[in-house]
Order: structure tokens, then C-alpha cells, then sequence
């Protein structure tokens, strides 16, 4: 995915990340900012999940 496609998605789903994965701080979403790689890094701190695994929920909660 294009970082600049998932930067627009991501001030659009803020609200939906902070709902799903209440594990992930106001301080962590602001400091994903939409960037991919930042996103599966806190998903592989807070819930031990895989790269793939993160990269999957970041793309299943674009839809």
C-alpha cells in the first residue's frame, strides 16, 4: 500500500483503531500518524501479533 494512501486512511479511521484495539493509547495512534510501518509496530508490542498479522488489520479496517 501507498504510504501517502494510508496516511489519508488513517485520519479517517482513528476512531474506529481506538475502538477495536483498545490496547493502543491516545499517545500511540497519534504517533502511527498513518504510517504503516509504525502501526505494526505497536500491534507487535500491545498484542504480540506478526508482521503479517498487523499489516492484515490495518488493511481490514480500511474496508
Amino acid at each position: 500500500m501507498n504510504s501517502d494512501i494510508a496516511e489519508g486512511k488513517w485520519r479517517q479511521l482513528k476512531g474506529s483503531v481506538k475502538a477495536k484495539w483498545g490496547k493502543l493509547t491516545d499517545d500511540d495512534i497519534q504517533q502511527v500518524d498513518g504510517n504503516l510501518d509504525k502501526f505494526i509496530g505497536k500491534m507487535q508490542e500491545r498484542y504480540g501479533m506478526s508482521r503479517d498479522e498487523a499489516e492484515k488489520e490495518f488493511n481490514r479496517i480500511q474496508d
